[in-house]
């Protein structure tokens, strides 16, 4: 059987209820896992984990913060009754202003040293977490006006939660009402070939897949 089990970081209350969503129908749908078990998520504020140097215009990690997460998280892990499941500790955290290509490098370094012997690994949603609805939007046409043709490329377009709430059917977007329900309808299929860093999502769990 191919099984895993996560503990998720995250930095929203939105991707706490649809974190699990989003990484059973990966592994499920996507992947053809047997089972996937995702733990009560870790959340932690970006502005926690992250530190916005002004001068250069970048977020450099806060390694107290981080290490307090990841091993709160890999703590959760070992404390599973059936440890003979492969285990994965996984920060998802947004872009925003930064470059995911040099964040996630000095994050990826921070997590696996703090995560000691289990296995641990860094997401970082381009541009933010709604970019992923931006590049599946066709498929949301119950949450979303898309009148006009969605971006091709979404995200070098920047597009993200002011494209989505802009174009939202309801009274206002909300990440705690809104997230779940999207990602539980959103096009996997269509978001990994249109947004590289939800591909990078999915081949996270691929890896793992072959280990399991």
């Amino acid at each position: 059987m191919k099984r895993l089990c996560i503990a998720p970081i995250v930095e929203g209350h939105g991707e706490v209820e649809a974190i699990r969503v989003l990484l059973d129908r990966v592994w499920r749908e996507q992947l053809g896992g047997d089972y996937l078990e995702v733990l009560p998520p870790v959340r932690q504020p970006r502005s926690k984990l992250l530190r916005w140097d002004p001068d250069a215009a970048v977020s450099t990690p806060n390694p107290i913060e981080i290490s307090r997460a990841v091993r709160f998280a890999a703590a959760k892990l070992q404390d599973r009754s059936d440890a003979d499941v492969p285990a994965l500790v996984l920060l998802l955290l947004d872009a925003d202003r930064d470059c995911p290509a040099r964040l996630v490098p000095l994050l990826t370094e921070t997590v696996q040293q703090e995560a000691g012997r289990c296995d641990a690994a860094v997401v970082v949603a381009n541009i933010e977490y709604e970019t992923w609805f931006v590049a599946s939007a066709q498929s949301l046409t119950d949450h979303l006006e898309v009148t006009d043709k969605p971006p091709a490329d979404p995200e070098q377009q920047r597009c993200g939660k002011g494209w989505i709430e802009e174009r939202f059917r309801g009274p206002k977007y909300s990440e705690t009402v809104d997230q779940a329900r999207m990602t539980a309808a959103m096009d996997l299929q269509i978001c990994r070939r249109k947004s590289p860093s939800f591909d990078k999502l999915c081949r996270v769990l691929e890896a793992r897949l072959d280990r399991s």
